[in-house]
């Protein structure tokens, strides 16, 4: 059986990257494993587009689920530095969702859409026999920008600070303890606390914010491979050596606890909402300054020492290595938040 989740790395460069379709000159940035969005050129502006699947959990609430299913995907584009502008959508939706669920969902997702200055162009919705929630459906999330404004995945620069915001673990955290609180061995205002982390999930505004700020030259969500998973890739990505400071990464409230009960890493677990962003260090202290004035918890945590190498997909030995106290940091072969919740939803049935 396969694992879970994304497929790795080796399956990527042998059977998707070598079979993208036509070779078209207007593909700005295409299929990269690690990046987050795609670049297409149109005209003299740059097209950036990201496809993701739409997670909805019941038990979040229909408000809260459709709100976290959309920051997910409009994330991917924001990371770019360009705000999201359109979005087409597809609902592959249960057939024990009702009417008044899925208006919860749709109005939701409108008024958020709205809120950020992002039109619904097109989409799918419909009913079928088979699909059950969580997954059901996708959607595609674009923006339109100057190609000069584009932060690029891979543009860390040699001596640039690393900023992350919110902290490892806080989406896998704050699903495990909503949904399952009752099966944690722990005192009720940890998992309170662990709970409270659900509402850090939210990324948009956050990327937005930084690139708005200062010079930013990277930046990249921490989703599924945790934190570990992303300096990998935004390192490979640049060709770059990253230093971290192991006791400069935050930790929210709540997430040591779980994860240990869980016996999950919580540097390896899918943490979206929180942010890892490479900045100019004369903008460091802006890009602090503006999330921290919205309320956002940002900690510097370590340096770019060299950039412009080989990449380690490329054989590269020191470029595209990340090294925590000196140790070098391994991307996970697998989220582990994936067989914890196959675990705790095994029990709770």
């Amino acid at each position: 059986m396969s694992d879970l989740g994304k497929i790795d790395r080796a399956f990527f460069d042998r059977h998707i990257a070598p079979n993208l379709g036509a070779d078209r000159d207007d593909v700005a940035v295409g299929p990269t494993h690690g990046v987050d969005f795609g670049v297409l050129d149109v005209g003299d502006r740059a097209l950036v587009t990201a496809t993701d699947p739409l997670s909805i959990l019941p038990a979040l609430g229909f408000e809260r689920a459709a709100r976290f299913a959309l920051d997910l995907v409009l994330a991917d584009v924001a990371v770019s530095g360009v705000p999201p502008s359109h979005l087409s959508i597809c609902f592959t939706l249960p057939e024990g969702m009702t009417d008044d669920e899925f208006a919860t969902v749709w109005e939701t997702i409108h008024a958020e859409c709205a809120d950020l200055g992002v039109a619904v162009v097109t989409g799918h919705t419909a009913r079928y026999a088979d699909p059950s929630h969580p997954w059901v459906g996708a959607a595609t999330a674009m923006g339109v920008g100057d190609h000069g404004d584009i932060v690029r995945p891979d543009g860390a620069c040699e001596g640039d600070r690393l900023l992350l915001t919110n902290g490892p673990g806080v989406e896998a955290v704050g699903l495990l303890s909503t949904l399952f609180g009752d099966q944690l061995d722990l005192p009720n205002d940890v998992v309170a606390d662990a709970q409270d982390r659900l509402d850090e999930v939210f990324a948009v505004r956050d990327a937005l914010t930084a690139a708005a700020a200062g010079p930013v030259t990277a930046m990249h969500d921490v989703t599924e491979g945790g934190l570990a998973g992303a300096l990998n890739e935004m390192a490979d990505g640049a060709g770059a050596r990253f230093a971290i400071d192991g006791d400069a990464v935050p930790l929210r409230p709540g997430v040591r606890e779980v994860c240990d009960a869980l016996e999950i890493d919580p540097w390896a677990a899918t943490s979206c909402g929180s942010l890892l962003i490479a900045v100019d260090p004369d903008g460091v202290d802006d890009v602090r300054g503006a999330l921290e004035e919205r309320g956002t918890p940002v900690a510097e945590i370590g340096r770019v020492d060299a950039a412009g190498g080989e990449s380690a997909a490329e054989g590269g030995n020191e470029a595209g290595a990340v090294l925590v106290d000196g140790d070098r940091l391994a991307h996970p072969c697998v989220d582990p938040s994936w067989a914890a919740y196959s675990r705790l939803a095994d029990r709770a049935e």
